[in-house]
């Protein structure tokens, strides 16, 4: 038998939630497979199969959160492991004996009554597949039927996304209904009333309530946790990209041709804070009690905008990659965090970050640390502006770079110096790209 455990998709992550089995138990899996979905501040992705052979036992129920490291299922490599068939299982346990050829046939023993529903499967009949614990709790919280609620699972199971779904559609409905309804009309009375304010139209809902996700989730309390552990400053320098907006134009399109991928302005800031980390390298260091850890290798995370949240996939020996093959990385790792296809080894190790709000047309902002970090650098939009050089006003290519560092361990001098240093490599470009 073979362990499958939770992983640890990061340094701070000390546990995951299994949202999704995409194999029963019974099939047959094989290696690298992807064998089940979790959900985590950092990562919400598909983990793969650890060996080849049939799913014998699943020890953690989907919707359930537990420790990395818990051992979720059990793999047969052998594939002796039987089968698991709900149906077969169902007849062989109602199906009578046959009588014997010379008696009478027996009369029901009292055992194979039908029994009573229990008063916790009343409110479940009909309903098709497995409900997981989570479900069930969402649904006596929010006091949800879940004979109205059509399941997208397997076999129709209802998962947490259609409770989500379910509840949403309702709260329109609900809103929808209120604004429709006409004012009430008081009865008729026998002797006129005296004269009455005008009765209020019912109003709409002021609130609409919805769970967060277990991503959300996670994703806050990791911010919390580190504007609780760092002393946040952030420092921001303007950094003149004509240069590299001329170069960019001029070559995108035999970049798309040649490589099948475009060509943006973060790999060329990438590239620039690479050269700054091996320039300063208390910025790629971080802290550990009393202690600072100085790291030898410069790993540099991106952030990926998800429809539900953000993840942070990391490129590491950033400093060793050209334009090129950190512009690959960055569409490599973005497509695969969209797909759900990241790797665990891939979303943890980072050393510094960066966050392109820029691409959002966002100026600048003042990004929260990712820990154990102890600084990361936030792109804006690169806009033309009119800026005065040499006593003339002249139109440039400009973005904002802000820089959020650790007070604890970076004081503004270095921080500042690093800045400069990024602004000098991209201001100064002279790197080939094709």
């Amino acid at each position: 038998m073979t362990d499958v455990i939770m992983p640890q998709m990061g340094e701070s992550i000390v546990e995951g939630t299994l949202t999704k089995w995409l194999k029963k138990k019974g099939e047959r899996v094989e290696r690298d497979e992807p064998l089940f979905e979790i959900s985590t501040d950092k990562v919400d992705t598909e983990i793969p199969s650890p060996a080849a052979g049939v799913l014998a036992e699943v020890l953690v129920e989907e919707g359930m959160t537990v420790a990395i490291n818990t051992v979720v299922a059990r793999i047969d490599e052998s594939g002796a492991a039987e089968a698991v068939a709900a149906a077969p299982e169902t007849q062989a346990a109602t199906a009578p004996a046959p009588p014997a050829a010379d008696s009478a046939p027996a009369a029901p023993s009292p055992a194979a009554a039908p029994e009573a529903p229990s008063a916790a499967a009343a409110g479940t009949e009909g309903i098709p597949g497995p409900l997981s614990p989570l479900v069930r709790r969402m649904a006596r919280e929010y006091n949800i039927d879940l004979r109205q609620v059509k399941g997208t699972g397997a076999g129709g199971r209802i998962t947490k996304a259609d409770l989500e779904a379910y509840m949403a559609a309702q709260g329109a409905k609900t809103v929808a209904q209120a604004a429709e309804a006409p004012p009430p009309v008081a009865a008729p009375k026998p002797v006129p009333p005296p004269p009455t304010a005008p009765l209020p139209r019912a109003e709409a809902p002021k609130v609409r309530v919805e769970p967060m996700s277990i991503m959300r989730q996670k994703i806050a309390e990791h911010m919390v946790l580190s504007k609780r552990t760092s002393a946040h400053v952030t420092t921001v320098h303007r950094v003149d990209m004509t240069k590299i907006a001329k170069l960019r134009e001029s070559q995108k399109t035999e970049f798309q041709a040649r490589y099948g991928f475009g060509l943006t302005f973060l790999p060329f800031v990438t590239r620039a804070a690479a050269e700054a980390l091996r320039a300063f390298p208390l910025v790629n260091a971080s802290i550990e009690g009393a202690n600072i850890i100085y790291h030898n290798e410069i790993h540099i995370g991106i952030a990926v905008a998800l429809d539900n949240g953000l993840i942070v996939p990391v490129i590491r020996n950033a400093d060793e990659k050209n334009v090129v093959g950190l512009q690959r990385a960055i569409v490599e790792l973005a497509t695969r965090a969209r797909s759900k296809q990241l790797k665990p080894d891939e979303v943890q190790g980072g050393t510094f970050s960066i966050t392109n709000f820029g691409s959002f047309g966002s100026l600048f902002a003042t990004p929260v640390i990712n820990q154990p970090q102890v600084a990361i650098l936030g792109i804006g939009a690169v806009t033309k502006e009119p800026v005065v050089i040499d006593d003339a006003i002249a139109i440039r290519s400009v973005c904002y770079l802000s820089l959020t560092f650790d007070h604890r361990l970076i004081d503004g001098a270095l921080a500042d110096q690093f800045c400069l240093k990024v602004k000098s490599v991209l201001e100064n470009w002279n790197e080939p790209v094709l």
